[in-house]
């Protein structure tokens, strides 16, 4: 008995346009094999040639934080102020800052 394709596994989808810098979640798809992943999120997601690259990965390895403890989640980084960019001068020649 073949699978169905309710039952194969979900995948996310990300895609970098031509002009980003970030592959960016456009959205999901089920697929039976990562290829097929690849060639189905190009079909749905890049329809109009607007990607460079295109990223699958399969929902079931992807661990996210929960927005239910955002606050205690986040709040260590609040006291590392160093980590941004605030206390040294930028060049403007500098790109993506």
């Amino acid at each position: 008995m073949s699978e169905t394709r309710s039952e194969w596994p979900l995948y996310e989808v990300f895609v970098r346009g031509k002009r980003g810098l970030n592959h960016v979640h456009v959205g999901s798809l089920h697929a039976a094999d990562d290829e097929m992943a690849l060639r189905h999120a190009r079909d749905l997601y890049t329809r109009r040639n607007e990607g460079v690259s295109i990223w699958v990965a399969r929902s079931e390895h992807i661990t996210a934080s929960s927005p239910d403890e955002k606050d205690s989640f986040f709040a260590p980084s609040g006291d590392k102020v160093y980590r941004h960019p605030t206390f040294y001068q930028i060049p403007d020649n500098v790109p993506h800052m």
